[in-house]
């Protein structure tokens, strides 16, 4: 049986909204443009999805503050659960997973706060969020303190909610995290958590990261992006996504490929990450069908 998260949120966001691209271009639209992220949603469950990732991603004190919205914070988080809710409704059926993104910035394990505050920060997140999902879901995980901070904080405020911790990885190396720490280091972090996942990360790296994730003994999987890489642009403050290029060779059918073999090493968690949208999912979901999975 094989779990089918969603595709990709902010990229899918981008085309589909008006305007310039904005450093909180994913959060920014509920603004400009509410029902848009419901409308995402129910694209990927009719595309076979059986899960919806909330658009709280980015959602974080210090990215609202350099725009004058942190006063927005909780409107914010209860518009993008209920945008999903919403959306589960329709479709009568699926799951809810509650994004938590890395504090300040993503792909930077540099930036991260003391452990003690980031501790805090994600236990305010989870505490909201957690009564509106099924599983809480930390995303693009870039290093051990990342890792623990982001358990902790979710253990603290949410015990009993499922917990899926996603790392993102080297591209060029798939057994290591942003930081350079190697998958193995997490540890007994890792006892605490529910699933490992790999996100936002080249396909080609998550080939390389299942035996160590699977080395956990916990479920694992993977859900990549399909950038040609993460630009120096991409890594200075501020940053809007018009600088990250996505690569022409990740079709739904190409990146299906991907997917499928993540399945045959054991991954029962799969999906899409930036780069991937409805079609995707959908030849995702179409392949897994013809192999003789369960789709839950």
């Amino acid at each position: 049986m094989i779990t089918l998260l969603d595709g990709g949120m902010g990229q899918e966001l981008t085309r589909r909204a008006a305007g310039e691209p904005h450093p909180l271009w994913a959060t920014r639209v509920m603004i400009d443009n509410p029902g848009l992220v419901q409308a995402i949603h129910a694209d990927y469950y009719a595309a076979g999805a059986s899960v919806a990732t909330t658009n709280t991603y980015a959602l974080h004190h210090d990215r609202l503050v350099k725009f004058a919205l942190d006063h927005r914070y909780h409107a914010l988080m209860d518009g993008a659960l209920a945008e999903a809710k919403a959306a589960r409704d329709a479709h009568g059926r699926g799951l809810i997973g509650g994004a938590m993104g890395p504090l300040v910035a993503t792909y930077r394990p540099e930036t991260m706060p003391p452990h003690d505050t980031a501790v805090a920060l994600y236990a305010e997140m989870a505490g909201l969020i957690a009564p509106h999902v099924d599983v809480l879901m930390g995303e693009s995980v870039a290093s051990v303190a990342h890792a623990r901070a982001l358990v902790e904080g979710a253990r603290q405020a949410a015990p009993n909610t499922p917990l899926w911790l996603s790392l993102t990885l080297e591209d060029r190396d798939g057994t290591m995290m942003r930081s350079g720490e190697p998958i193995a280091a997490l540890g007994s972090i890792i006892d605490q958590v529910d699933a490992l996942l790999a996100n936002c990360s080249a396909p080609e790296a998550m080939d390389q990261a299942m035996p160590h994730l699977r080395a956990y003994g916990k479920p694992f999987g993977a859900y990549a992006n399909g950038f040609q890489q993460i630009t120096s642009d991409f890594l200075k403050e501020n940053p809007t996504v018009d600088v990250l290029s996505s690569r022409p060779d990740m079709t739904p059918e190409r990146y299906a490929d991907y997917v499928m073999g993540w399945v045959e090493q054991g991954a029962t968690i799969v999906g899409g990450c930036c780069e991937t949208g409805p079609a995707h999912i959908s030849e995702i979901a179409r392949r897994l069908r013809a192999a003789g999975h369960s789709i839950v």
